[in-house]
């Protein structure tokens, strides 16, 4: 089982200090509407009709506010010699492409995709291995392994309120990276329904859960500041994992309340108030019982409870067939923690977690952003090309 390890290297400690879940389900998140948070920054902005690719920071992360309904993520592998920077600079290229006006690269009106990459620990530890053990996630409970869908050195994330647009992008840069002798470990499309505030997931719950709700939030919990090579990158987590849909359903609605802590109808925490209120994991009945059962994953995923900070979660439902459904979990954080803290509690008792199963997973390295003149991984792959 590999495991976080302290690294002297300063480097590291910033970005394990910075790096701030669920695993919480972010399919079985709270009914929490999320306010959106201050609009982004000019260069960063959204332009009329889509999400503009280049700026400071990636599209896809924050932007657009309201994660678009469909999404395709692929992990890749390079080949051994491979020049990271090369790739990199090759890929920010193609989603440039995609992305810009007139945005018919891919023979239809593309709308709001984004395209957001990332670099897992190989691939960071060739530029800077320092860093690279920031990135390495320890073994959790509930995991089938394989070796393909474990780890990886490329993520990319395709995301688009058309489904055709999204997956039409993720065929167009998969072409691209097979012509640079990548191979794709793993690749998933995912859905969740369009509009703004809480959307319900195959559990029938309305997802949204204790996200960062302003820019200052954002700024704290989810961008890094520093060192100068991640500044304005972050870290993602993606893990596929499949629920027992009809085992869940199977019990009483009660008890499905119980087991998530939520109210079915509209989110709203078993401790009382409405979807948008914050849970109050105090909050006793008149006999002196937790409103919020001790299990219940909503009290379990909390970060009040684990002890770290909050996690960006825009995770997407997916279905392969009736054996195969359930969750898309992706999320952003400055630290690593963030997500392990949180997953380590779950390990430990969370009545959801017996329906779970993690069939891929990994963290990666979201690039800071690129644009014309600033080739994407630059800065961290500088002096490699």
């Amino acid at each position: 089982m590999t495991t976080q390890s302290d690294n002297p290297s300063a480097v590291r400690r910033a970005l394990l200090g910075v790096l701030p879940a669920v695993a919480s389900l972010s399919g079985c998140r709270s009914g929490a509407q999320t306010r959106p948070a201050s609009g982004p920054r000019p260069a960063d902005g959204q332009a009329p009709g889509g999400v503009e690719a280049s700026g400071s920071r990636q599209a896809g992360v924050d932007r657009p506010t309201q994660p678009q309904a469909h999404a395709v993520v692929s992990v890749y592998d390079l080949p051994a010699g491979a020049d990271p920077a090369r790739v990199a600079a090759r890929l920010g290229e193609a989603v440039l492409e995609l992305t810009g006006k007139p945005r018919i690269a891919l023979g239809l009106e593309v709308g709001d995709l984004t395209v957001t990459v990332g670099a897992g620990p190989r691939l960071v530890s060739l530029a800077r291995q320092d860093v690279a053990g920031g990135l390495e996630l320890p073994a959790f409970a509930g995991e089938e392994r394989t070796a393909r869908a474990w780890g990886g050195d490329l993520l990319v994330q395709a995301c688009a309120s058309d489904p055709v647009a999204a997956v039409l992008a993720d065929t167009r840069l998969s072409a691209q990276l097979t012509s640079e002798g990548a191979s794709q470990r793993w690749s998933q499309t995912g859905f969740r329904p369009p509009g703004g505030g809480a959307v319900r997931n195959l559990l029938g719950f309305p997802d949204g859960i204790e996200n960062p709700r302003t820019r200052a939030d954002l700024e704290r919990e989810v961008w890094l500041p520093e060192p100068a090579p991640l500044a304005d990158g972050t870290i993602a987590v993606v893990r596929r994992l499949r629920i027992d849909v009809p085992g869940f359903l199977a019990q009483s609605s009660a008890r499905q309340e119980e087991v998530i802590g939520r109210r079915k109808a509209d989110g709203a925490p078993l401790s009382g108030g409405g979807p948008a209120d914050r849970l109050d994991l105090a909050a006793k009945s008149a006999r002196g019982r937790y409103l919020v059962p001790a299990m219940a994953h909503a009290r379990r995923a909390n970060p009040n409870a684990t002890g770290s900070g909050r996690m960006l979660r825009r995770g997407y439902s997916y279905r392969n067939g009736p054996a195969d459904q359930g969750l898309l979990f992706i999320s952003f954080q400055r630290q690593l923690r963030t997500f392990t803290a949180t997953q380590r509690r779950l390990d430990d008792g969370d009545d959801l977690m017996r329906f779970v199963t993690a069939t891929a997973s990994g963290a990666f390295l979201i690039l800071p952003g690129f644009g014309p003149g600033r080739p994407l991984g630059s800065g961290l792959f500088a002096g490699r090309r």
